[in-house]
C-alpha cells in the first residue's frame, strides 16, 4: 500500500485545444473556446452556447488512420486522440510489457451517432454498427482495441460529471494494491442532442459565456473533450527511467444523496470527499496551493461548493479558479482534464484565471483568483460533482 502512483503522460483535446500544450497556451493566454452550436442541429443552436471541438469526425477519423465508413463515434475518436497523446508523452512502446489497465469515464458513449438512427433501426440494419455502440462501454473497448491492449483490466465508469476523477482514483487505488503496474485513466464525451435537451429541460443552460462563482451567473456552457493520464507504479518508473510529471497524492470519494441533479446547499458531499482526499494523501488543508474548482457556473453548484470550501478551509481558502468559463462543462471528461490542468499549474507554478467574474456572490466573502497569477506550487486539489450527488476530489503533488 506504500507505492507511489506516477504520472508519465497526459493527452487531452477539447474547445481550446487540440493536445496537451494548445490547452495550456489557450488557459494562460486568456483564449476561450465557447461559441454559438455550429455542428449539431439543433432548434436550441441559437438559444445556448457551447464548447465545440473544431475537428469533424471525418477529420479525426483521418488523422487516426480509421476509415470513413467505420462505426466509430465521435467520443470514441477523441478517446482516441487524447490516449494516444498520453502515451506517446509517457514513452510506452510496448502497451502490453507490464500489467497495464483502462479505466475510461464517460456519459454520452455513442449515442452522439445512434441518436441519428434510432427512429430507422428495425427497418434497416445499415446503422446497427452505430446503434450497438450506444452504451458507454462501447467507447471504453474501441479505445482498448485502438491501443492494443489484450488481456487486460478494461473498465468503464459513469458517474456523470465525476467519471474521469473516480476513473482516476479506482487506477491509483489498483496501482496502489499492486493489481496493476500502469494504467491510462481519464474520460472522453461528446456533444450530442440528446445531452443538449437534457440540460435545457433542466434550465441550468447559459445563452451567454458562463462565470463561475458569479453572483448573477446564469447557468453553465456544454463542452466536449477527451483526456487521459498514463499512471505507473514507482517500479516500472523506475525500471523504464520515466520523467515524473506529478503524482496522484489523494482521492476521495461520497455522495450526499441529496437530491437526482442538485448538490446540498451546504456542499454535504464535496466536504466528505475532500476530507477522504486529504486522509489518503496525509496531507492537512494548509498544505493545498491552489484549488481547481468544479465551478460550473450553476446557480447550485456554485453556492454548494463555496460553502464546502469554507468548511474545509475556514478563513484561509487558497486561490482558487474554474476553467469550465473556457472549455465548458465536459460532463464525464471535467475531472480529467481538470487533472491535466492542475498537473500543468504545477508544471509552471501557475494558477489559471476565472473568467467572466464580476460580482461576488451574497452567499459568502469568497473570491476567485480572477487573473493568470505566478505562484510556487506543491500541491492542488481539483473539485469533480456529478449529477445523483457524486463527488470526487483529487490531490496532485509535485512530490510522491
Amino acid at each position: 500500500m506504500g507505492k507511489g502512483v506516477a504520472i508519465t503522460g497526459m493527452g487531452a483535446i477539447s474547445a481550446i485545444g487540440d493536445n496537451v500544450q494548445e490547452n495550456y497556451d489557450a488557459l494562460v493566454s486568456g483564449e476561450v473556446g465557447i461559441s454559438r452550436i455550429s455542428k449539431i442541429d439543433t432548434v436550441h443552436k441559437d438559444d445556448i452556447m457551447v464548447g465545440e471541438i473544431e475537428m469533424t469526425n471525418d477529420q479525426l477519423k483521418q488523422k487516426l488512420g480509421i476509415a470513413k465508413e467505420d462505426a466509430v463515434s465521435r467520443t470514441a475518436l477523441l478517446a482516441m486522440l487524447a490516449a494516444d497523446e498520453a502515451i506517446s508523452q509517457a514513452g510506452v512502446t510496448d502497451i502490453n510489457d507490464c500489467e497495464t489497465g483502462l479505466i475510461s469515464g464517460t456519459t454520452v458513449g455513442g449515442m452522439d451517432q445512434s441518436e441519428k438512427y434510432y427512429f430507422e433501426y428495425l427497418e434497416s440494419d445499415e446503422h446497427w454498427g452505430h446503434i450497438n455502440g450506444l452504451h458507454a462501454g462501447d467507447s471504453t473497448q474501441k479505445l482498448a482495441n485502438h491501443l492494443g491492449l489484450t488481456e487486460s483490466f478494461v473498465s468503464t465508469i459513469s458517474t456523470a460529471c465525476s467519471s474521469a476523477a473516480n476513473a482516476i482514483m479506482l487506477g491509483a487505488r489498483m496501482i496502489k494494491s499492486g493489481q496493476l503496474d500502469r494504467v491510462i485513466v481519464g474520460g472522453t464525451d461528446s456533444l450530442c442532442k440528446f445531452t443538449i435537451n437534457g440540460f435545457k429541460t433542466l434550465m441550468i443552460q447559459s445563452d451567454t459565456y458562463n462565470t463561475p462563482f458569479d453572483d448573477e451567473r446564469k447557468g453553465l456552457n456544454l463542452g466536449e473533450a477527451a483526456a487521459y493520464l498514463v499512471l505507473e507504479s514507482d517500479e516500472i518508473v523506475k525500471r523504464k527511467n520515466r520523467k515524473v510529471l506529478g503524482y496522484v497524492k489523494g482521492y476521495g470519494n461520497a455522495n450526499d444523496a441529496f437530491h437526482q441533479t442538485a448538490s446540498s446547499e451546504n456542499g454535504d458531499g464535496a466536504v466528505l470527499a475532500m476530507e477522504k482526499a486529504f486522509k489518503v494523501s496525509g496531507l492537512n488543508p494548509s498544505d493545498i496551493d491552489y484549488v481547481n474548482a468544479h465551478g460550473t457556473a450553476t446557480p447550485n453548484n456554485d453556492l454548494s461548493e463555496g460553502r464546502a470550501l469554507l468548511r474545509i478551509f475556514g478563513d484561509n481558502v487558497p486561490e482558487f479558479s474554474s476553467t469550465k468559463a473556457f472549455t465548458g462543462h465536459t460532463l464525464a471528461v471535467a475531472g480529467g482534464l481538470e487533472a491535466v490542468y492542475s498537473i500543468m499549474a504545477l508544471q509552471n507554478n501557475i494558477i489559471y484565471p476565472n473568467l467572466n467574474f464580476k460580482n461576488p456572490m451574497k452567499e459568502f466573502d469568497l473570491l476567485p483568483q480572477t487573473t493568470v497569477k505566478q505562484k510556487e506550487l506543491r500541491n492542488v486539489l481539483s473539485n469533480s460533482f456529478g449529477f445523483g450527488g457524486n463527488c470526487s476530489t483529487l490531490i496532485f503533488s509535485k512530490e510522491a
